[in-house]
């Protein structure tokens, strides 16, 4: 099944000014993000984000910011997003039923997230290059498992692509000159 600009969502997971800085390789997958980000802003695919107690973590880095509004930040307890009772209402009353997920840490609240929209019947696509752990070990075994539960493991020019569809249009002239920039 391919990703349907209609029917997705984007979930950004804990990309948090205290947590990030720890995170194996955190300039790509903030690429990544971006790329991903920058194709559903263009392509008006709604974008939720989570705070895993930003109290303590602090927020969504600067960086991210401009891709989504403040009312669609979810600060949150649990692990998973899916226990954050806020963020699943706006979920379900999206009417969107693929997710695609970026964010921090793979192996920690991305991966359960994963596992309990997997649950909850949502088709869930992780952006493999836009997910990250403090170490390569944990967000590869993260990835298998997502796998294994039924997961689609994309990269984020797959996003970008499949929300597309097609050349020639408005939104694939502007989205390409993104990948021109690398």
């Amino acid at each position: 099944m391919l990703i349907d600009a209609q029917k997705a969502l984007v979930v950004v997971i804990d990309v948090q000014e205290k947590l990030a800085p720890a995170i194996h390789e955190l300039e790509s997958l903030l690429k990544a993000s971006e790329l991903v980000l920058k194709s559903a802003c263009e392509l008006n695919v709604p974008v939720l984000v989570t705070e895993q107690y930003p109290r303590g973590l602090g927020h969504t880095i600067e960086r991210l910011k401009t891709y989504y509004a403040p009312g669609d930040v979810f600060e949150k307890l649990s692990f998973s997003s899916v226990g954050c009772s806020p963020f699943m209402a706006q979920l379900k009353q999206s009417g969107r039923q693929q997710v695609i997920i970026i964010g921090i840490e793979a192996h920690v609240c991305v991966q359960q997230t994963v596992l309990e929209l997997l649950d909850e019947r949502f088709d869930v696509f992780v952006v493999a290059d836009a997910i990250g752990s403090r170490t390569p070990e944990n967000k590869q075994l993260a990835l298998e498992r997502m796998i294994r539960s039924g997961a689609d493991v994309v990269s984020a020019e797959m996003v970008l692509f499949e929300l597309l569809r097609e050349a020639g249009t408005p939104a694939f002239k502007t989205l390409s000159q993104l990948l021109k920039a690398d």
